[in-house]
């Protein structure tokens, strides 16, 4: 290997640049390339996951270290759930009625007509 094949550029010494080593320039991943995660946290006294917000994180396992040195900095969490944005699928609220009608018209599902004895307690 002659001094022609290797460069010092970048500060990291010598690295070959012969033919048999392609080179190859990657743009830098910007944070806005970073996928968005929706950020859940359970608290202390709860039994429930809340949405608590959102980060761009480059992977799963650092959205997780994000998620709780953001929204866990009084230890107030005992557990983090991240969630790709990219991965919920949610109903619109614009759709609220066609979505939630149809249960209405199913009175098999609520004991309105029911006569409930006496007897009978915590009903």
């Amino acid at each position: 290997m002659s001094s022609t094949d290797v460069t010092s550029e970048g500060g990291h010494g010598a690295v070959p640049t012969g033919p048999e080593v392609p080179v190859e320039t990657k743009p830098a991943a910007s944070r806005r390339d970073w996928p968005l995660y929706e950020v859940f946290v359970r608290g202390k006294r709860g039994i429930n996951h809340v949405h608590v917000g959102s980060l761009h994180a480059p992977d799963d396992e650092m959205a997780v270290h994000a998620a709780r040195d953001l929204y866990t900095r009084r230890n107030e969490g005992v557990s983090v759930w991240v969630v790709k944005a990219a991965h919920i699928t949610a109903s619109s609220p614009d759709e609220k009625d066609p979505m939630f009608a149809p249960s209405g018209d199913k009175v098999y599902r609520h004991p309105t007509f029911y006569e409930i004895p006496e007897d009978v307690p915590h009903m």
